[in-house]
């Protein structure tokens, strides 16, 4: 089992997640914590790309681990596994844009 496998059994059998709300739980941790981070705003398409490249990194090793342990491949899991980790930073990043609702008033209180 290569690390990355071993590091979702682990979260999912220890935190109780499933392993769908992983993909989510991780896709918002990076989103923020990028955003956080590096200072970008959520209208920026950086920390999306953060979110987007992680997606499809794991899931070519996915792949591979599949590959080499002998396993089928199913195409459709994949698809669905970075469905799930892209739809609410885009969701997010959509509204950043399009809406006031991540812009600050400027007012302080």
């Amino acid at each position: 089992m290569s690390p990355l496998q071993a590091t979702k059994y682990w979260l999912v059998n220890n935190l109780h997640l499933a392993k769908d709300a992983l993909h989510v739980y991780v896709a918002l941790g990076l989103l923020f914590g990028s955003a956080l981070l590096f200072g970008w705003r959520l209208s920026s398409w950086k920390p999306w790309l953060v979110v987007a490249a992680a997606a499809v990194i794991g899931e070519i090793w996915d792949i591979r681990d599949r590959y080499v342990g002998h396993v089928a491949q199913n195409y459709t899991a994949n698809v669905h596994d970075l469905w799930n980790t892209i739809f609410w930073p885009s969701v997010i990043l959509f509204l950043a844009r399009r809406t006031s609702l991540f812009r600050g008033s400027g007012k302080t209180r």
